[in-house]
């Protein structure tokens, strides 16, 4: 997305306007790209979506970091029949930046016909991933590993043994996904987290918007998934947009996948985002979104929609 001056020159939004936030000693701007769509339209989880356009997806991810990008998500149990998440990062971005921070998940498990697997659980089974991820991204480290974990039980093992990879060197710094203050708890007694990464959103889940502040106040980021799609989740966004959310985007001149990243970002300087997408228009949309400053009226009209219509 671009902008026009007063003086008639035009001026590409980069993900610099969104300000900047440190994974443990890692900077990174607060608007960030995810990776879960690109290795098929609709995204590497959705059952039977349609294989992207290689050539297009590793545009995606050098334009992303053309606009500032250095901050990207991914896992490796992203992948289609064809192509895997991870593969096209390294096959697009390395030899990587000094400055680009890949955050990848360890926990969920695919099998080689894409079915859905046990977790790992055992150390053993983790550090596979671990190893796993680090081929294929072609790293001889990982920046950031988020354990995400299903369910309440304890975290402890796992994530002792992600520690130990830590103090062996292949892993820089440790997160959480999908978890509760109380998983977040038990993990920093082991080692230090640097982020929680959980669903979260406009509309989404305000009975965490308390772990939101939480994280903030001890110094962790918190990076929700699906802020765009909200209910929607892998699928994408769904249905027709409240007219709170429509309201404020006609403001701006903007759609509504703009203001619900805004909205994300407002909640503190903490909070980051890492929007997905296989289309170059919508990436530079997603990453201007991070130069918008909604007013007070603006902010409490959302949060009014947000607590009132909350999902999940």
């Amino acid at each position: 997305m671009t902008s026009t001056s007063s003086a008639g020159t035009t001026t590409t939004v980069t993900a610099t306007a969104s300000g900047r936030w440190t994974l443990g000693d890692l900077p990174v701007n607060r608007i960030g790209f995810g990776t879960m769509r690109l290795p098929q339209t609709g995204g590497a989880l959705v059952p039977d979506a349609v294989p992207r356009d290689r050539d297009a997806a590793l545009a995606v991810l050098r334009r992303a970091v053309d606009l500032g990008v250095n901050h990207i998500d991914t896992a490796a149990f992203y992948f289609s029949p064809l192509r895997s998440a991870n593969e096209l990062i390294n096959s697009a971005l390395a030899p990587y930046a000094d400055d680009l921070v890949i955050t990848t998940k360890v926990g969920p498990a695919r099998d080689l016909t894409g079915q859905w697997a046990a977790h790992a659980r055992t150390p053993e089974a983790l550090r596979g991933q671990v190893e796993e991820n680090l081929r294929q991204l072609g790293r001889d480290h990982l920046d950031v590993v988020n354990l995400r974990i299903v369910g309440t039980d304890s975290i402890a093992e796992r994530f002792g043994a992600l520690a130990e990879l830590r103090q062996a060197g292949l892993i820089r710094h440790l997160g959480l996904s999908n978890v509760t203050p109380a998983h977040l708890a038990e993990a920093q007694a082991i080692a230090p987290v640097v982020c929680v990464q959980n669903r979260y959103g406009l509309g989404m889940r305000s009975k965490d918007d308390a772990f939101v502040q939480d994280c903030g106040a001890q110094g962790i980021a918190f990076v929700p998934y699906y802020a765009i799609a909200a209910a929607g989740g892998e699928a994408g966004a769904t249905g027709a947009e409240p007219a709170e959310v429509l309201a404020v985007a006609q403001a701006h001149g903007v759609g509504p996948a703009e203001i619900r990243l805004a909205w994300t970002l407002h909640q503190g300087p903490h909070v980051l985002a890492i929007p997905g997408t296989g289309d170059p228009g919508h990436l530079a949309a997603n990453v201007a979104a991070g130069a918008l400053s909604l007013s007070e009226d603006e902010l409490k009209l959302l949060d009014g929609l947000h607590r009132s219509a909350t999902t999940g």
